[in-house]
């Protein structure tokens, strides 16, 4: 699934950093610092895909060259704890071409170059070969001084200030979000970034009434693994899979991360069944079918929508029957407003082509028969639920749902001959007592 990530960091001299050291590795070039005299060599790294530097219009042409460019931005700087250089790490969609993920890194890097006339060092990264292979990403290193003519001139305080800094840092988030989107939306991709807290896009989901899209929302953010952590939980990946068993973390934030990414994976694939259950739904409608039988066919679509992977079809089914379940008795996880989320949602799928209020299906959800027939109810025993068919229907093979379709079939055919019968003797005075 697409995800977002864009974080900013500063090199500074304070913390033992320099601009040089920092262009060199992510660029994978050898650079002499001239403030330091050392020797920067990082030419055996690998798994760069593609650098390049961005400058304003009228800048300098030696400012293409990598190392006169850090070596004149150490220069400029004369403090002891002075800020060199700024690095913008980009997670980039995997989802699409390389070529596309260099188009819309260069876009981003221009942007910088427009509004802030510094200049821009980026290094396209592939992910690392023990890693997670989605992991495309690229370090965007800017000066923190205007590139003019004359060479570096003003600083670029509108980042620095703590007034502006982050309004201007969050308006590029919201750029690079943007950029994304519309990579994905060329290539067909459904799936869309957003840069907002989870906080601010939960409020715009209930707004807009996607109260699934909003439990979704309703958690905490994922934490950052660091390198120390992420190096083990990377050792743990491959002994597993030498030993042919699942991959359990090892570490308390491994272990966090995981729960999390699972728990996104869990709701992304409730979302799907849930829309494809919808589609099924509205389709049989029009064909014609009442609503049980709609019903019943939008769970088998949903039921069905793993077949043929290697996903374990009782997975699948535990995992749907808690969507269509949620709020039974030993239920009590906390829900926001005190609101079953997933049912309201079935319940709108459901009664969405219906032309009516829907307080039937309500009620056929939660266990009781309709209203309109309270009368005939009193006299019959209670009928099976929808809710409690569609537990049924989950649980039972699709073989084993057509023999019993077929039974059901010729019962109601003896009874409708039961019927004829007992309507000719009616009729036939000879015959009636």
């Amino acid at each position: 699934m697409a995800s977002y990530h864009l974080s900013v960091k500063t090199i500074k001299r304070s913390a033992g950093r320099s601009s040089t050291a920092a262009a060199a590795y992510r660029a994978g070039e050898r650079i002499e610092c001239q403030r330091e005299g050392r020797m920067h060599d990082y030419t055996a790294k690998r798994g760069i895909e593609e650098t390049f530097i961005l400058t304003p219009e009228h800048a300098p042409s030696w400012a293409q060259d990598r190392a006169a460019l850090w070596n004149a931005a150490e220069e400029s700087e004369t403090r002891r704890n002075s800020v060199t250089a700024r690095e913008w790490e980009l997670a980039l969609p995997s989802e699409i071409s390389a070529e596309d993920r260099s188009q819309i890194t260069r876009q981003f890097a221009e942007e910088l170059v427009s509004r802030y006339g510094v200049a821009v060092d980026v290094a396209i990264h592939a992910p690392h070969r023990e890693g997670d292979q989605r992991n495309h990403h690229a370090h965007v290193l800017t000066t923190t001084r205007k590139l003019e003519p004359e060479g570096f001139t003003a600083k670029t305080r509108v980042l620095d200030s703590a007034k502006t800094g982050g309004i201007e840092i969050e308006q590029m988030r919201g750029v690079w979000a943007e950029l994304q989107n519309h990579a994905l939306e060329r290539v067909g991709e459904v799936e869309r970034v957003d840069h907002r807290s989870l906080e601010a896009q939960r409020e715009d989901a209930l707004s807009q009434g996607d109260a699934l899209k909003a439990e979704e929302l309703d958690r905490d953010p994922e934490v950052k693994l660091g390198p120390a952590a992420n190096a083990m939980e990377r050792r743990e990946m491959r002994a597993a899979e030498r030993e042919g068993r699942d991959y359990e973390p090892v570490t308390e934030r491994g272990r966090a991360v995981h729960a999390a990414r699972q728990a996104r994976a869990l709701f992304v694939d409730i979302r799907e069944r849930l829309e494809l259950a919808r589609d099924t739904y509205g389709a049989e409608r029009e064909a014609g079918q009442g609503r049980v039988s709609a019903g019943l066919a939008a769970l088998r679509a949903a039921a069905s929508k793993d077949r043929g992977t290697d996903r374990n079809p009782e997975d699948s089914r535990e995992r749907l029957a808690q969507v269509v379940g949620r709020s039974q008795d030993h239920d009590d996880t906390p829900k926001p407003e005190g609101r079953n989320y997933a049912r309201e949602r079935l319940k709108e799928i459901m009664e969405k082509e219906a032309e009516r209020d829907g307080q039937s299906v309500v009620y056929n959800l939660d266990g009781h028969n309709d209203p309109e027939f309270s009368e005939s109810a009193e006299r019959e025993t209670r009928k099976p639920s929808v809710n409690e068919r569609l537990q049924d229907v989950l649980n039972k093979p699709r073989e084993k749902l057509e023999i019993e379709d077929q039974r059901d079939q010729e019962k109601e055919q003896e009874v409708e001959k039961d019927r004829e019968i007992d309507r000719d003797i009616d009729r036939d005075p000879g015959l009636s007592h």
